[in-house]
């Protein structure tokens, strides 16, 4: 079980452990100052000197975490521009691929139905030509058969 407590420990647990470490020397610092013997004017001297050395410190560590945080939106910027880049190419080309085969589908539909409208140009002027046929052949019948007819009497 020993060696499983050394390897749960996380970054966040270590640092959680470093910063009240930290938090305690300087409780620690403080109460060492006023406990010292010295005269009260040295000791709030001191006390200051300590204050402006603390405030100093924790301005150049903003500056650097802020620096770092710069660091790190920047890269976070490229690469998200980077990314983006990858999908508007990938978006293009995907709806060129697209457009071609739409293109193609349609001019294989135009061809079809010039096919198609031949076919039924054609059925539609043989049906004509049938009808046109029968109606002849009916009318040519109907002469014949209305026609008076001469038979030759016996006298």
């Amino acid at each position: 079980m020993g060696n499983d407590d050394y390897r749960r420990d996380s970054g966040d647990n270590i640092s959680t452990r470093l910063t009240y470490l930290l938090i305690g020397g300087g409780i620690g610092a403080v109460i060492a100052l006023l406990f010292a013997p010295k005269s009260g004017h040295e000791l709030r001297g001191d006390l200051a000197d300590a204050t402006r050395k603390g405030i100093d410190r924790s301005r150049e560590a903003a500056q650097q975490l802020g620096d770092k945080a710069g660091t790190y939106y920047e890269a976070g910027r490229e690469r998200a521009a980077e990314y983006y880049t990858q999908a508007a190419d990938k978006a293009s080309e995907l709806y060129t691929q697209a457009a071609d085969k739409v293109g193609e589908v349609a001019q294989t539909a135009r061809e079809t139905a010039t096919r198609q409208t031949s076919t039924v140009a054609a059925a539609i002027d043989a049906g004509k030509k049938a009808y046109q046929e029968e109606k002849r052949k009916t009318e040519l019948s109907g002469r014949i058969e209305a026609a008076p007819k001469y038979t030759e009497k016996a006298n």
